[in-house]
This record gives C-alpha cells, structure tokens and sequence, in this order.
C-alpha cells in the first residue's frame, strides 16, 4: 500500500505527464491531478465548474463515438470531431478532480457502490 504522504510529495513543481506511468494507483493518479490543477491555475473552479466541463466533455464523447460509427456526420466537418480517446481522458482528469475537491477514494467508492449493485436485480426490457 502506498503511503499517502509520499504520494503527496511525489507531484513537485513543474507536473508533466512524463511523470505518468501504467502501474500508478488510483491514488496517485488523483495526486498528479491535484498538482497539475495548482499548477495550471485551476485551483479557484468550484465543484459546479468542474461538473459543468466534465457534462461538456461526455458531450464531446458522444460527437465522437457518433464519428465513430458514423451516425449523423457532417461530411464537411470531420476534422473538428474529437478523438474518443482523448474525450475519455478529459472525462477521467474531471472525475479526479472531483475526488480531490470532495476527497474521494475512487477505489473504495467503486468496491462499495458495486457490492450495492450486486444486490440489484437489473432486467432489460425491450418494447416493440
């Protein structure tokens, strides 16, 4: 288990996603974006802010994935639809910030709300 104070200090000035690896916690992912929102500036945006610019990313991720399958594309305009890709990472730097604002645990929060899902009886209805 990595300590949570280490982490902390791990994300000193300057913050470069250089700094990003495959094996990093939840954890630490969430320490990387507390440094990189002092860093640039963001500390000031309110939990409504951060709320508002993730709805407008899932927005962009929905033009995309349309891109994607081809769902009403304006031919004219391919090159101003976003990249899944990058639109899922946008949505994920927003829900860590949220954790950090709120002081979250992703991890525990996950493992608790799936150990509530488990108990769900979940159906699929299809009317025609």
């Amino acid at each position: 288990m990595t300590d949570k104070n280490s982490v902390k200090e791990k994300f000193i000035f300057p913050v470069s996603a250089e700094n990003l690896s495959e094996n990093m916690s939840l954890h630490e992912l969430r320490e990387y974006i507390r440094a990189m929102v002092m860093q640039r500036g963001f500390k000031s945006e309110t939990p409504q802010d951060i709320v508002l610019l993730m709805v407008e990313e899932v927005g962009e991720l929905a033009k995309a994935v349309r891109k994607l399958i081809g769902l009403k594309i304006d031919q004219n305009k391919l090159d101003s639809y976003s990249n899944v890709e990058e639109e899922i990472a946008d949505i994920f730097i927003y829900l860590l910030d949220l954790c950090v604002v709120f002081d979250i645990d992703l991890l525990s929060a996950l493992k608790n709300k799936e150990l509530k899902n488990e108990k769900r009886f979940f159906a699929s209805v299809i009317n025609k």
